[in-house]
């Protein structure tokens, strides 16, 4: 007995494996009374049906394989109610439009009590959509005789239209586990096809390779920046420092956009199943550990640029506005970084926390607000629109300060055309980032207001090769033009080439082939360099017209009011010092360069004056440094030349609220 039972559960699960892919019906485009295609509902009291079921299976293949389970209790027919029961629920009678008729609790509560038994044998539990509490509390027939009179024949009836909206479907080929919380226009467990819902491969291809020549060309240039800098660290000063590391964070994305050519799509899909009917689908979430890494790089360091770009806004403000000089601005370098690193990294960790990582089968990157507006809103839109509204406010505020400089503080005519090209540089570079970031807000706007559209028309597309309810009274149809793809990614990438344009000078090319020569520098060099490091030229042009310029000399900082205390302190030193101050003096005339020799310097005071750290400009590589560095080399030649002819007697260089001027050793004598 027991041998006939499992010959015939084979036998009927054969049956119904061929019935579900051979005798099901067509997929439904319109709602209307279809013929039933069902074996187990074939010779009922009525033929025609109507999808979506009862169950909410959407069409008869759906139902088909809700069904599977049952087949063996049906053959066996361990009760003669439970097949009406189940054809009832999955194969309803088609009545008028807005009529449902349901079985009654007691066809129910027959058919489970019958069967009970036989289910336990072959392990089939009792559905849950299905339990007998959910149906009416009556005892007749199905269907009932006013059912069988209201229904209609399938060859009389036209089609009729949709009735109503019955939302997205998600497909079989579609279907994801539910414990990985991926989600599609709305519907859980669900994922996008994948390379792309919109683009055909062919278009795919051309995209892929256009983005992955776009990202060589960008690590390319943003790497020649970050190795320029390299080279000599400390040629690049607060408040242009910031660059560098604007530099480095495009680096990144490029790098992860070259990587994302080069694997293709095996990292943003997930690939094909056929042995359970599932399609190649879009990666989403964290469970995939390569993608979650590709997110967190791209997100991380995307938003990380444009935060520093807009530190590099806030130091240019520093610098031009309240006048702070490269010293003051770096002390707050320490806020700067925990801005630029901490902020990208808590919106990174909140959309790994949300599960809002999604593949990109275009690009072959994994990124966030490809298919969720509501994310592409918050994470995306929100903070670039954010961070350029603030970065573009201080910059105009900072060139308006710079061109007031130039109008009200008369200069000559060499300093008033370098501080114009120091203005026309900083113009360029900001016009070069904001162009392509501007560019691609436009483009993450205009997919946020399309995709709605985009998506309705996919679906109305392909909802009768997936089975699924068409859209309710589409009124618009659009597809997404690839130029606009195309257009989104390169500018993504060419953001971080504005970095090239600044860093790229005749010292850049010096340096460069210093360094390929295997050699660094010379001493006139390094001189040179300390010599630019003095902020006076700069300090000139910003300070107030009211306050007098405080200058440094190599060595010794005084301020230029008044030289009569340290003249005379100097004096007493002398005359307690003796011998052992004039061989103090002369090893502090002398300063050493990075090789290891000595050159002559300006003579360094017992005590130096403290400047304020507001004061002077940055000087590293700026235009404004310039004059201060050529008046610098000169009062130095004339220091040193006097210095020759009397060793003996210290020298000490003042400068006056108007003119620098050299102080002899007579002045200083009748001063102390």
């Amino acid at each position: 007995m027991s041998w006939s039972l499992f010959l015939l559960f084979l036998w009927s699960l054969c049956s119904s494996c061929l019935s579900i892919h051979a005798e099901t019906a067509e997929s439904h485009s319109t709602f209307t009374c279809e013929p039933i295609g069902l074996r187990m509902c074939q010779d009922l009291p009525y033929n025609t049906t109507f999808m979506p079921n009862l169950l909410n299976h959407y069409d008869q293949q759906t139902a088909a394989l809700a069904m599977e389970p049952f087949h063996p209790m049906v053959n066996l027919q361990c009760s003669e109610d439970l097949r009406m029961f189940l054809c009832a629920l999955y194969a309803p009678v088609c009545m008028e439009y807005g009529r449902v008729s349901m079985p009654c609790r007691a066809l129910c509560h027959r058919a489970k009590r019958d069967c009970h038994k036989l289910m336990e044998m072959f392990g089939v539990t009792w559905p849950d959509e299905i339990e007998c509490s959910r149906f009416p509390d009556c005892d007749e027939p199905y269907p009932r005789a006013v059912d069988l009179q209201t229904s209609v024949d399938p060859t009389d009836i036209s089609p009729m239209s949709v009735q109503r909206d019955y939302g997205f479907w998600c497909p079989r080929e579609l279907k994801m586990e539910p414990d990985l919380g991926y989600s599609f226009l709305g519907t859980r467990d669900c994922s996008a096809p994948c390379p792309n819902m919109y683009f055909q491969r062919p278009e795919l291809t051309f995209a892929r390779y256009f983005i992955g020549v776009v990202s060589i060309v960008c690590l390319s240039a943003t790497l020649f920046t970050f190795l320029t800098f390299l080279i000599d660290v400390t040629r690049f000063r607060y408040p242009e420092r910031p660059i560098i590391f604007y530099a480095v964070c495009y680096m990144m994305v490029s790098l992860v956009f070259f990587l994302g050519f080069l694997l293709e799509d095996r990292v943003a899909c997930n690939a094909a199943n056929p042995a359970q009917y599932r399609a190649a689908t879009v990666t989403q979430g964290s469970h995939n550990k390569v993608c979650s890494l590709f997110f967190m790089v791209l997100y991380f360091f995307t938003m990380a640029g444009s935060v520093w770009w807009v530190i590099l806004t806030i130091t240019w403000f520093l610098a031009a506005v309240p006048k702070w000089g490269s010293e003051a601005i770096e002390k707050k370098a320490l806020l700067f970084h925990t801005c630029a690193w901490g902020l990208p990294g808590c919106l990174t960790v909140a959309l790994l926390a949300l599960n809002k990582i999604e593949g990109d089968g275009v690009s072959g990157v994994c990124f966030v607000g490809l298919y969720d507006v509501t994310a592409l809103r918050w994470f995306l839109l929100a903070p670039l629109c954010l961070n350029v509204a603030v970065g573009v406010s201080l910059l105009l505020v900072g060139i308006v300060a710079l061109n007031r400089v130039r109008m009200e503080i008369p200069l000559e005519k060499e300093n008033q055309d370098k501080l114009v090209k120091f203005m026309i540089r900083i113009g360029v570079f900001s016009v070069l980032y904001l162009v392509p970031l501007l560019t691609v807000i436009s483009c993450y706007l205009y997919e946020h207001s399309n995709r709605a559209v985009w998506e309705t028309t996919w679906v109305q597309e392909r909802c009768r090769d997936y089975h699924i309810p068409c859209p309710y009274q589409v009124e618009q149809t659009s597809h997404p033009d690839l130029t606009l793809f195309l257009i989104k990614y390169m500018m993504m990438l060419v953001v971080g080439i504005p970095s090239v344009f600044w860093v790229g000078s005749k010292k850049t090319c010096y340096e460069w082939a210093s360094f390929l020569k295997g050699r660094r520098r010379k001493d006139g060099v390094n001189e040179s360099r300390q010599v630019l490091q003095e902020p006076d030229f700069a300090q000139s042009l910003l300070r107030d017209h009211h306050t007098p310029i405080i200058r440094k000399s190599r060595g010794t900082s005084t301020q230029g009011t008044s030289t009569h205390a340290s003249s005379t302190h100097l004096a007493i030193l002398e005359d307690k010092a003796g011998s052992v101050h004039s061989k103090t003096s002369y090893h502090g005339s002398l300063h050493r360069s990075r090789d290891g020799r000595y050159t002559p310097c300006s003579y360094r005071g017992g005590e130096e004056r403290t400047i304020p750290p507001h004061s002077s400009m940055p000087h590293l590589d700026h235009p404004l440094s310039t004059h201060s560095s050529l008046h610098r080399l000169e009062s130095q030649s004339r220091h040193n030349s006097q210095r020759d002819l009397s060793v003996a007697s210290p020298t000490l260089i003042t400068h006056g609220t108007s003119s620098g001027r050299v102080a002899n050793d007579d002045d200083n004598g009748a001063s102390a």
